[in-house]
């Protein structure tokens, strides 16, 4: 196999090649490192590469799982991995190791995913956009060198959108497998909460809004993960019942029911949303029109977005206390002003300042963002909306400068739609369909009833036979 032919091939492919030994994983894994060690590297992307242990890791693997043995890349997160140290973005955890491998990382091992480094993210994976100074630099967005990659899981959309990897691992709190995949013209999908196992050392991230995921340039090969990752796991605070047929069969069907869709183009508090993202709606919104489904305008439920986005910085500002002590008291010795970023030493303040009360009304604002969208939502099969409010900001836009609220107030205006997903739970999609006249991507987010993940990929994946976004790569690299 040419590196060029493994560029072409998605995961499930790749997947199917070796089952029928005609390549090893010893072939992929050598092209993978290969693309790591040039397109990653130009981009920024990769964190804790491995190379010479994922040689090894490769000739010994047992070809089994859905996946078989490819390559595949793990965030720069919390994700525990024996094989590989993260940073999450941070001076301050530089090089932090794992004895034990969660169970996300067990399920991925054993669906056939070799993890071979990790993927860059902003400092604590908490920005729509990956320019963490302890990268040295901004991860480049593959098709605008100026523009973002999004975030907070922008090194694994771009690793995807160069074609390192066929599908990387991401996490969601707020928007951080979509917002990258709208930014970098990839497939990204959130799981309903409860799916996805958090442990074993964790049982929520930020007050439920957290996720783990992949992202991918195919629909199916995120359903096969999904496939070999959800399940109840012992302990876990949430729970959701199994989906009903494997969703690899689901994306797979051809004749299904016309589903019943609603559009939203308005967001709330009058925040302006760029023609060129409305345009991506309306093109989504014409395709299903087309394919047979019921498509009705409507408008976001009413709900107090600005109590909302506040809540959301009290969350965080509270995670960013507990993270940072736990690491001192590990480190014993107190923060330092270059421990972190500006606006992240800030968050750290203002979390320290936060009262028990104000967390718990965060959480409760939390509940009633969930009760008021499913309820909403119950209406409809699924919605669609704009990704994000803006085409992918200017680097620089989103850097994690002055006060910690004014950074997210201006997050809340770029990237509307993405976090009430968090909030409520619900399962949500990015897909790349549309591209401006620049060959700018523009992501168009699904969104779901809680608990039908299965229709949210369906939907994607009939949008993705309708209008394919395999072929597009970017320019830099055809």
């Amino acid at each position: 196999m040419t590196e060029n032919e493994y560029q072409k091939l998605d995961g499930l492919a790749l997947a199917d090649l070796l089952q029928k030994k005609e390549v090893t994983s010893s072939e992929l894994m050598e092209h993978a490192i290969a693309l790591a060690n040039s397109r990653g590297v130009e981009l920024n992307a990769i964190r804790y590469e491995r190379y010479d242990e994922a040689r090894q890791w490769a000739a010994d693997w047992k070809h089994e799982g859905v996946f078989q043995g490819i390559p595949f890349l793990l965030k720069d997160s919390s994700l525990a991995s024996k094989r590989l140290p993260m940073s999450l973005g941070s001076k301050l955890f530089t090089d932090t190791k794992f004895s034990f491998d969660a169970t996300l990382t067990q399920r991925f091992e054993a669906a056939g995913l070799i993890p071979f480094a990790r993927t860059t993210v902003p400092e604590f994976c908490m920005a729509p956009t990956t320019e963490a100074l302890a990268n040295q630099g901004p991860t480049i967005n593959p098709w605008d060198a100026t523009r973002s990659t999004g975030g907070s899981s922008g090194g694994a959309a771009v690793a995807v959108a160069s074609r390192i990897v066929p599908l990387a691992h991401g996490s969601d709190g707020g928007g951080s497998i979509r917002i990258p995949a709208a930014c970098c013209g990839v497939y990204g999908f959130k799981a309903t909460r409860g799916r996805i196992p958090t442990g074993p050392t964790k049982g929520e991230i930020w007050g439920g809004m957290g996720t783990d995921g992949v992202l991918s340039w195919t629909v199916r090969d995120t359903a096969a993960a999904m496939d070999a990752t959800i399940g109840r796991e012992l302990g876990a605070p949430y729970d959701s019942t199994d989906p009903e047929q494997r969703l690899l069969s689901v994306v797979m069907e051809a004749k299904r029911k016309p589903l019943r869709i609603a559009v939203w183009t308005e967001a709330w508090d009058g925040i302006p949303v760029a023609q060129d993202c409305l345009d991506g709606v309306r093109y989504a919104a014409q395709l299903c029109r087309e394919l047979g489904h019921e498509v009705i305008d409507a408008k976001p439920p009413a709900l107090d977005y600005g109590q909302f986005v506040r809540s959301h910085v009290h969350v965080l500002a509270a995670n960013i206390v507990a993270s940072t002590n736990a690491k001192l008291a590990g480190l014993k010795r107190s923060l330092r002003e270059d421990d972190l970023e500006p606006a992240m030493l800030d968050g750290y303040e203002l979390g320290r300042a936060m009262t028990a009360e104000q967390y718990v009304e965060a959480i409760n604002c939390f509940h009633h963002v969930g009760r008021v969208l499913q309820s909403d939502i119950d209406q409809y099969d699924l919605i669609l909306s704009p990704m994000l409010c803006q085409l992918p900001v200017k680097l620089g836009y989103l850097a994690m400068q002055g006060k910690f609220i004014d950074f997210r107030e201006k997050v809340a205006k770029y990237a509307t739609f993405s976090a009430v997903m968090n909030a409520s739970g619900q399962p949500a999609a990015s897909v790349p369909i549309h591209w401006t006249s620049e060959s700018v991507p523009v992501g168009v987010q699904i969104m779901g009833q809680f608990g039908r993940d299965d229709l949210v990929l369906r939907l994607s994946a009939e949008l993705e036979r309708a209008a394919p976004w395999h072929k597009r790569i970017p320019a830099r690299f055809a």
